[in-house]
């Protein structure tokens, strides 16, 4: 799609309409307003043109419109990590690791080039409306996470693709490829980010102080670099976000080794440097590196931070003062402004739309059927079967009757991940199960919950108001619950509502910067302990008689439960008032009721006469996820505590297999668990990862045998936490394949339902200098009896480096055969591929000697060949 519409407006009819308006109407025009003139130039006569006060202001995330000179408001901070995120109607792909797992980088460029139309689409289709410039519906993404997945407990993981520095890299590039647009364009689709820089991935929970002061140079140059450096020499990515911790006593966004040396003098960077979001006030109220916002802001500024973002009280509005103070100078900000401005101009954003391609993206590209389709074909490339005990899967489509057990069986947003966008149409793991056979052969049933052990038997419908069953709601088209209200609704059935897709919350009540009152009375039949569970995104409190039980403010809904004693015969008030708030999309949930033991026998009693169990559990993004507030037994801020599967599903899983069924555990998560117990109670085993809105679609059609698995571990998956350090232990030993072996499933695993056989491998040469490619070619046969896809693999590791990675990916390439086919695989390993860092030197170099080769379809050793090549 890109290359034809380039052609069509890039081309001929856009470069026409350049041409008329350079030669007439710009001519009466200021510099900056040329578009004939370089987007630097054009930036830097406007810097020349501007007060210091509205230089500051232009270098905050959310940049006020400034009139006199014609610059319209503007937002950096929107999200793209797998679809344009926080808006409705867009095309849902897999999260990034599960993407990884596909190993497939060119379909991965695909996708991005399709979630880039969507985000100019989605902006063209909004300012038409009239509508100006917003957080999350802008043209700056701050996609994609590079970081390394060193920890299987970090709970933002899932954003990576894994924890491979040359993997990383291979996909980030082209995420950022396809972000961007072509690099001959005149002008930016998008402007990508690479993030978060650097060393960074978890805890969340210390994040805002943590201070990393052992990381050594080999490690910070061999796994935590790499993929930035590839984003900015091979991608030209346009922003870098610096990250919240401290890196050897210097927070990551006021450090000059990072933001100077490294990025801009070693590798070249020349783009502009974005803060996560609140990083920059963390000097002063965390890290305790700057005594307030004004020494906050100017050191922030000098160490190479260019714009900054905050939920509120923006420390570079402090920079006037800094001048003033001479903490910095004027012209340090005009540095960094250059940079800024640049990116806006990029974009085409001070220009006429008839002149910019991408302003011509019209809405009919919103989740079409060629990215739908995009969206099924990478959800099922993600599939990764790491268990099939007898070949039990493919299940047939003609067989006996199948239970479909599991929390994450009919949950739809659980496919969704995190920072995503609402898809228009999703199809659960159920809906999919229900493609390949009847109703009828099914039986459905939750099972258990993810998490707590019991289930709530709602007293929902024991609520009451006004002599009306439920809850009163009454609404006001503003954030206090001022004035006279725009509507009142009944709800009798428990709470679950979101503006997701355009949904009001009631007729007349805005989508944005509405609230609130949920008014209800209960009077218990007896005296217990009952439960409120719910949650919402947006400005929430929960409470009974006038206490407080719950109050927050968050930006997305993350359930929680809150138990609560009641006395027979007593009454109670039940209020929740709600506001919708910064840009995020309202939802709220709630349900209340009696917390119940799981019985296990009458789930067995159900499945009498039933041989085959479909179990689909795991995680979700309920549980793992970004600095969340709520905490389960097992998890602590969206990172885990241990790497367990919740005991809830182990037991339910352990009674299924008692029961003498034939267990086939769906796993949904973004991150590895030990599932040592379960590959005995389980027969198979499908890693599903969070796939998006065809995910549903995508297990089924592994499961049916309509597509034969290829997807390949980019993560370890390890035994048990004992074999996990300190999570705050940024060294790398013993983490990942690179540093350990005992492993359960190790990285680069996964079955097939075919056979395939790797020969012997030639080189083009067996010796080479330092700046010498080499050629691998591998014979790859398919052995078995139908069609499938391998993902051979080499591996490189230096020849007697005892404190080096026992063996490092440096080439990979998907290949698909028939049954009996056989084919030469070449894969090319250039002289960077012997690099590795020089202790002598302090720097990344090929040195002389000898140089192991491993191939091979997984990096288990008894998966892979060897071979060797001397560089002289």
């Amino acid at each position: 799609m890109e290359t034809a519409m380039f052609k069509t407006f890039g081309k001929g009819i856009c470069v026409s309409a350049f041409l008329l308006l350079s030669a007439t109407s710009w001519g009466q025009q200021l510099p900056y307003q040329n578009p004939n003139l370089s987007s630097e130039a054009r930036a830097k006569d406007l810097i020349s043109r501007l007060t210091l006060t509205e230089k500051a202001t232009l270098m905050c995330d959310q940049s006020d419109a400034i009139p006199r000179l014609g610059i319209k408001k503007f937002n950096w901070w929107s999200e793209a990590l797998h679809g344009y995120a926080n808006n409705d109607s867009v095309t849902v792909f897999p999260e990034p690791v599960g993407m990884a797992a596909s190993f497939d980088d060119k379909l991965l460029y695909r996708i991005y080039n399709a979630i880039s139309d969507e985000g100019r689409a989605k902006y063209n289709l909004w300012l038409q409306r009239g509508n100006e410039n917003k957080r999350f519906l802008s043209l700056s993404v701050w996609t994609p996470n590079v970081n390394i997945f060193r920890d299987p407990r970090w709970g933002r993981g899932q954003e990576t693709y894994g924890e491979d520095p040359y993997l990383t890299s291979r996909m980030g590039v082209q995420v950022v490829k396809g972000l961007q647009g072509p690099a001959d364009a005149k002008y930016r689709k998008l402007l990508a980010c690479a993030k978060h820089y650097a060393v960074h991935s978890g805890p969340e929970w210390s994040r805002h102080e943590l201070n990393l002061n052992n990381v050594n140079p080999r490690e910070l140059y061999e796994t935590y670099l790499p993929a930035f450096k590839a984003l900015v020499q091979d991608a030209d990515v346009c922003q870098v976000m610096c990250a919240y911790q401290r890196l050897d006593d210097e927070p990551c966004c006021g450090n000059t080794r990072l933001l100077q040396r490294i990025l801009r003098d070693e590798w070249g960077y020349k783009y502009m440097v974005v803060s996560d979001c609140g990083a920059v006030t963390d000097f002063f109220t965390s890290h305790k590196v700057s005594s307030d916002a004004v020494h906050a802001a100017s050191k922030a500024v000098l160490a190479g931070t260019d714009v900054e973002c905050v939920w509120e009280n923006y420390p570079f509005k402090d920079l006037p003062a800094a001048v003033d103070k001479g903490l910095i100078k004027e012209n340090d900000i005009n540095k960094s402004l250059l940079r800024v401005l640049t990116g806006r101009f990029d974009l085409g954003d001070f220009d006429d739309n008839s002149i910019v391609p991408w302003a011509q993206i019209p809405a009919s590209v919103l989740n079409n059927q060629e990215h739908r389709q995009l969206a099924l074909d990478m959800a099922r490339e993600a599939m990764t079967l790491l268990q099939n005990k007898k070949n039990l899967l493919p299940l047939s489509k003609t067989g006996k009757q199948i239970a479909v057990i599991g929390p994450n069986a009919n949950d739809k947003p659980m496919l969704w991940g995190n920072y995503n966008g609402t898809p228009v149409h999703t199809i659960s793991i159920l809906d999919g199960i229900k493609t390949k056979i009847s109703d009828k052969k099914i039986v459905y049933d939750k099972g258990c919950d993810l998490v707590e052990d019991k289930v709530t038997q709602s007293y929902f419908d024991q609520l009451s108001s006004a002599n009306k069953k439920g809850f009163k709601v009454t609404y006001w088209n503003n954030t206090d619950r001022s004035g006279d209200p725009v509507a009142t609704v009944q709800i009798s059935n428990p709470i679950k509502m979101t503006t997701a897709g355009q949904h009001e919350f009631a007729s007349g009540v805005k989508l944005e910067g509405f609230s609130g009152l949920f008014e209800a009375e209960f009077t218990p039949k007896v005296s217990e302990e009952l439960v409120f569970k719910g949650g919402a995104t947006g400005d929430y409190e929960l409470i009974v008689n006038g206490q407080s039980l719950q109050k927050y403010s968050n930006w997305r809904t993350l359930p929680s439960r809150i138990p609560f004693k009641v006395e027979a015969g007593k009454t109670y008030k039940i209020e929740i008032r709600y506001a919708q708030k910064n840009n995020w999309q309202a939802n709220i949930e709630l349900d209340f009721g009696k917390e119940l033991n799981v019985d296990y026998t009458k789930l067995i009693d159900k499945l009498k006469g039933v041989e085959t169990v479909v179990f689909v559990g795991g995680l979700s993004g309920s549980l793992e996820g970004e600095e969340m507030p709520v905490s389960y037994p097992g998890f602590k801020g969206g990172d885990r505590t241990n790497i367990d599967l919740p005991a809830v599903q182990r037991n339910c899983l352990k009674a299924l297999k008692d029961a003498g069924k034939k267990v086939i555990f769906v796993n949904c998560s973004g991150s590895a668990i030990a599932l040592t117990p379960e590959t005995e109670s389980c027969d198979a085993i499908l890693q599903a990862w969070y796939p998006g809105e065809s995910g549903g679609q995508a297990v089924a059609d592994v499961l049916f045998g309509d597509y034969n698995p290829s997807g390949k571990l980019p993560i370890t998956f390890y035994k048990s936490s004992d074999q996990l350090k300190d999570f705050e232990d940024y060294s790398m030993k013993g983490r990942t394949y690179r540093y350990m072996t005992d492993a359960l499933f190790p990285f680069g695993y996964g079955l097939s339902y075919t056979k395939f056989a790797i020969g012997n491998a030639t080189l083009d040469k067996n010796t080479l200098s330092a700046n010498e490619d080499v050629k691998v070619t591998i014979p790859v046969s398919n052995t078995g009896k139908r069609q499938g896809t391998e993902i051979v693999q080499v591996y490189v590791r230096k020849v007697n480096d005892v404190e080096g990675p026992l063996k490092t990916l440096k080439g990979f390439q998907r290949v698909s055969l028939n049954a009996g086919q056989k084919t030469n695989v070449t894969i090319d390993l250039p002289a960077s591929s012997f690099e590795f860092y020089d202790w002598s030197q302090r720097k990344m170099m090929v040195t002389p000697g000898e140089y192991e080769i491993f191939y091979g379809n997984s990096s288990d050793a008894k998966d892979l060949k060897k071979t060797t090549v001397v560089v002289r």
